[in-house]
């Protein structure tokens, strides 16, 4: 009898494992699953436009930009792709600005100067012969110059802009001082320094007389004056820095015609 009871105690054990029910998880999997739920995963960049069947087949993955910290302790991101923003001009790009400037500059300044090469040949060429001028009955300026005056060619430009603006109103005649063939007007004029700006009126008497570098109005005010026919110019002894006449190299008449 105490058999009996034996075995119906072990045949009947209640146990909670069945057939119909799989084992619980083991608890280690559980842990497993808390751990791979903390990864992280790659970041898919999505493209407005479709890719072609051959770049679809490929997902670029791109890494998220990097965090950090400024000097004021706030967030800030920053990223490698900078393609989209402008480029800063480089070393040798600033040289040839500099240069390029520089070169403009000194252009203009000589263009300004030299009115695009305005030389006392060029006003020699242009300018009437003096008997002419005495005898058409308009009001003359008469420069004496020289070719190795200094002051005569800084002055060239000038003299010719007052030229070009009242031609056809006013003669301009250039005599050289180291021309023999001037010795009387030399006298007759009082020349002592060159450039020697001679204003007469249409009968030929003198008005004024202009020595050495001035402004060009003083040139512009007395032609202007003549121009008009006024008796007298505003600026009728008015003397600046020239160069001395008795520098001059005299050297014999090539040509009787020439007023040079």
């Amino acid at each position: 009898m105490a058999h009996v009871a034996s075995n119906s105690i072990h045949t009947f054990r209640p146990h909670f494992h069945t057939a119909e029910s799989p084992p619980p998880p083991p608890i280690r999997a559980f842990f497993r699953c808390r751990d791979e739920s903390r990864r992280r995963f790659p970041v898919v960049a999505c493209q407005t436009k479709p890719n072609s069947p051959a770049e679809s087949s490929t997902v670029e993955e791109k890494e998220p930009a990097s965090l950090g910290t400024d000097s004021a302790g706030e967030t800030t991101s920053s990223s490698s792709d900078s393609a989209g923003l402008p480029e800063f001009p480089t070393r040798n790009l600033n040289r040839r600005i500099a240069v390029g400037s520089g070169l403009f500059g000194v252009g203009l300044f000589v263009s300004g100067r030299l009115d695009f090469g305005v030389s006392l040949k060029d006003l020699s060429a242009a300018a009437l012969p003096y008997e002419e001028a005495l005898s058409n009955g308009k009001p003359t300026v008469v420069e004496f110059y020289a070719d190795w005056c200094e002051v005569c060619r800084e002055l060239a430009p000038d003299v010719y802009k007052v030229e070009q603006q009242y031609k056809g109103q006013v003669n301009f005649v250039m005599l050289n001082v180291d021309n023999t063939k001037w010795e009387q007007e030399l006298d007759e004029f009082g020349v002592e320094g060159i450039p020697h700006f001679a204003f007469l009126d249409r009968d030929g008497n003198e008005e004024g007389n202009v020595v050495g570098r001035l402004p060009r109005r003083y040139l512009l005010d007395n032609v202007e004056a003549l121009a008009k026919g006024e008796a007298t110019v505003p600026h009728a002894r008015v003397v600046g820095q020239f160069s001395k006449a008795e520098s001059r190299k005299p050297r014999p008449v090539t040509d009787p015609r020439s007023h040079g």
